[in-house]
């Protein structure tokens, strides 16, 4: 039976989020790195005294947000609540227990109420460097890929752990940095301590926990309600995707009984001695997503939503790989698991996923020295998006990581470099009756005096995003260096001053049948430069002139 009615439930459940979206605002504004400050690579949670979610902020990144409750309940383990006190923060990041690689660090903090523990707030930042190789993908085993921070209290009872403090900073290449987002970090989950210890003491709470349950309760129905309107049935997926030595694979089975779902990833890739490898916490927490949006999108995130959904994958796999297998490049197969899980679903429910999008997210990791001093920074770059059976797909935009662009202005602030271009990509999006959104062209100059290094995370370059329902494909991305085709997608390119590097990431692809799309939407598509006069006929069937832009009957 419900602790609370309606209205008083909507209200608190309103005032949690508002405390975990305080959060972010107070981690976003004093971290001292781009990749938070200004691309949002962060997330904020609010757990009940078990581990279990209970809000998250708005704009959290998908796999952070499902990954702190795992973290909190693995702290439990070697932390009994019984013994911690005020004033512990525990971190990790560990690969295996948070959030897939080694640059996120997990920090959790116990909340104490009249000395008896309520809940936890959590945070997980993109640190600007741990050490090791930064980021490439070329690592055989973690052990080359940086600072491994196991399980512990950076502080005990208000007091600093001076010696874990020391080790990270003798590890990493931009101490300042990284311990500012550290400082960042902990000032956010301060924040929510505080603010949430205010919302107990005014609405006269002791226990947090009869709140939690109706919670968790309410979002269980709805994802439940939407499960049920499945027909129950097994629905598989197959994808490819460029992978490092060789073609990445993800065969995904969507096993729907009753209120329940399993997601079985049997038959993918086997795990790579390459870091490309997702780790099983965020190969689930990139599965609960796409389920979330497609099945439950309005109803806010916590454990409830979760609790009817199980994922496995063979251990050893790819996406459940045994240590010490390189992980820091997990993005490349995780992020494809959205697709995957969408495209399984396209044969149950196909007006409530979209196809293929130009994934995952590019990410380039800038270092090398500037006025005498060493500087390590990222950007991420975002492809097109899938269309959809309803609108097309927007055009570069981050999915599924829900990062922010870096404009331009701060990123040659920050790194010796000059953009010269950055536009849509034309005919990247494939066409349908709706088109995949664009994918974008970016190019750089090096005015660097000394050697710029410069590491990409690409993918989609020997394969593109596949569309649905009689669309096309998105067409591939590219990465050249003066001109020339670079050798490695995921390796890094040392930039001389003046050198001209340009990128072209894929878009997404297309949803249903090209010839059914509005003759005028295409005209209006090739005057605006998205899509060409050449592919407006091949693909639409519509004929442009070139110079009035104008149907030809």
């Amino acid at each position: 039976m419900s602790s609370y009615d309606p209205i008083s439930l909507e209200i608190l459940w309103g005032r949690l989020i508002a405390i975990v979206d305080e959060m972010a605002t107070t981690l976003v504004r004093t971290a001292f790195s781009s990749l938070v400050r200004e691309a949002n690579d962060c997330a904020c949670v609010l757990m009940d005294a078990k581990g279990n979610s209970l809000s998250q902020s708005t704009l959290s990144v998908p796999s952070f947000a499902g990954i702190l409750p795992q973290a909190t309940r693995h702290f439990l383990q070697l932390y009994p609540a019984d013994t911690l006190q005020p004033g512990d923060i525990l971190v990790t990041n560990d690969p295996w227990i948070g959030a897939g690689h080694l640059p996120d660090l997990v920090m959790v903090v116990p909340v104490f109420f009249k000395e008896k523990l309520v809940a936890f707030t959590g945070t997980i930042a993109h640190l600007p460097d741990i050490g090791g190789n930064q980021m490439s993908p070329a690592a055989a085993e973690v052990f080359e890929e940086g600072l491994q921070i196991p399980p512990s209290k950076l502080y005990n009872a208000g007091q600093p752990n001076e010696d874990l403090f020391s080790i990270i900073h003798h590890n990493v290449r931009v101490p300042e940095q990284v311990r500012g987002d550290i400082e960042a970090q902990m000032s956010a989950n301060k924040v929510g301590n505080r603010n949430l210890l205010d919302l107990l003491k005014e609405e006269g709470i002791s226990d947090l926990a009869p709140l939690a349950e109706d919670i968790h309760s309410a979002s269980e129905r709805a994802i439940r309600k939407a499960i049920s309107e499945i027909p129950d049935g097994d629905y598989h997926y197959h994808l490819q995707a460029d992978g490092f030595d060789d073609l990445l694979t993800i065969k995904t089975k969507i096993s729907v009984t009753g209120s329940d779902i399993l997601v079985d990833y049997s038959g993918s890739s086997l795990q790579v001695k390459r870091g490309i490898n997702s780790v099983l916490g965020y190969t689930r927490a990139y599965t609960v997503y796409p389920l979330k949006c497609a099945l439950d999108p309005r109803t806010p995130n916590n454990e409830g939503g979760v609790r009817p959904i199980r994922v496995q994958a063979p251990e050893g796999s790819i996406l459940n790989p045994k240590r010490p297998a390189a992980v820091n490049a997990r993005a490349i197969a995780g992020h494809l698991l959205p697709d995957s899980v969408f495209g399984a679903l396209a044969k149950a429910i196909p007006d409530c996923v979209q196809a293929e999008s130009g994934i995952p997210p590019w990410l380039l990791v800038f270092s090398g020295e500037q006025d005498g001093e060493a500087f390590v920074n990222s950007i991420a770059c975002n492809g097109g998006m899938g269309a959809s059976s309803r609108q097309d797909g927007r055009s570069c935009l981050s999915f599924p990581t829900n990062v922010f662009n870096t404009p331009i202005e701060i990123f040659e602030n920050w790194a010796p470099v000059v953009v010269k271009e950055k536009s849509l990509a034309k005919d990247s999006g494939g066409p349908g009756e709706y088109r995949g959104g664009c994918g974008q062209h970016f190019t750089i100059q090096s005015l660097s005096e000394a050697p710029l290094k410069v590491l990409t995370l690409a993918d989609r370059i020997k394969t593109c995003p596949s569309g649905f329902g009689n669309a096309w494909n998105a067409a591939p991305g590219a990465i050249s260096l003066n001109g020339k085709p670079v050798a490695n997608s995921k390796g890094v390119n040392y930039l001389q001053k003046g050198d001209v590097m340009t990128m072209t990431l894929a878009g997404g692809a297309g949803f249903g049948d090209p010839m059914k799309r509005n003759r005028e939407t295409v005209r209006e598509e090739v005057k605006n430069d998205y899509v060409s006069i050449e592919q407006a006929s091949k693909a639409y069937g519509v004929l442009i002139d070139a110079d009035t832009f104008k149907i030809k009957v």
